[in-house]
């Protein structure tokens, strides 16, 4: 079990990141990625804290906690410049919140995401066959998203991302305890997109390929 996508207390969750990666360990993960939503009034104040966790609680745990950020709601001109400051911050994982159909996200957020390479774009809503085709051309990964809400269109996503080869995540975008994805509910999520076995199966494999592609930092040498 991998995510790339959760919250602490650092914005709109509710557990802190000691607890939360406590939580994913006894569930057998292997990684977890803390990404608290971000604009550029915080993203410099979450990053380095999420890093110090992860430097302190990384040899106390079978679990990798991977330092994120989600750009959340952000004019989507902001999108390039705020992940190139993320990753010069030192986050691992960049997810820029994308356009659900449940938020009033700007237009165009999608497309800005893809284009400046973020790592993961969550629940992308009614994302175009076009956008699709991008991500897969860049390697930006598509969300099958466990949560309430942004789940509605997990069908239409996965549809595009099976018509333009782009790689896919299922993530939980756990805020709380009971948010995170037992193996089985991911598999379920999964399947319920309209994605088979195989699809299923290539899932965890991008989710193990992108943790395993992941440069090591100072902190991550104690694990």
């Amino acid at each position: 079990m991998i995510d790339l996508h959760t919250h602490t207390f650092f914005s709109d969750g509710a557990l802190v990141p000691a607890e939360h990666l406590r939580r994913v360990e006894v569930l057998g993960y292997r990684a977890v990625a803390v990404t608290d939503h971000a604009d550029s009034s915080n993203l410099d104040f979450i990053i380095p804290r999420m890093i110090q966790a992860a430097r302190d609680l990384g040899p106390h745990s079978k679990t990798r906690l991977l330092p994120g950020i989600e750009l959340t709601h952000v004019p989507p001109a902001l999108i390039g410049p705020l992940t190139r400051k993320a990753r010069a911050l030192g986050a691992l994982v960049v997810v820029v919140h994308g356009e659900t159909m449940v938020e009033p996200v700007a237009p165009g957020t999608n497309l800005a995401a893809i284009e400046a390479g973020v790592d993961v774009l969550s629940h992308p809503g009614f994302l175009t066959e076009e956008e699709a085709l991008l991500a897969a051309r860049k390697g930006v990964l598509l969300e099958i998203s466990g949560r309430k809400g942004h789940c509605l269109t997990n069908g239409h996503v996965a549809k595009m991302a099976l018509k333009t080869g782009a790689k896919m995540v299922v993530n939980a975008d756990a805020h709380g305890p009971g948010d995170f994805l037992t193996a089985e509910m991911a598999h379920l999520v999964a399947l319920g997109a309209g994605l088979s076995e195989e699809d299923y199966k290539q899932i965890q494999t991008n989710m193990n390929d992108f943790v395993d592609g992941l440069a090591l930092s100072p902190f991550q040498d104690q694990q």
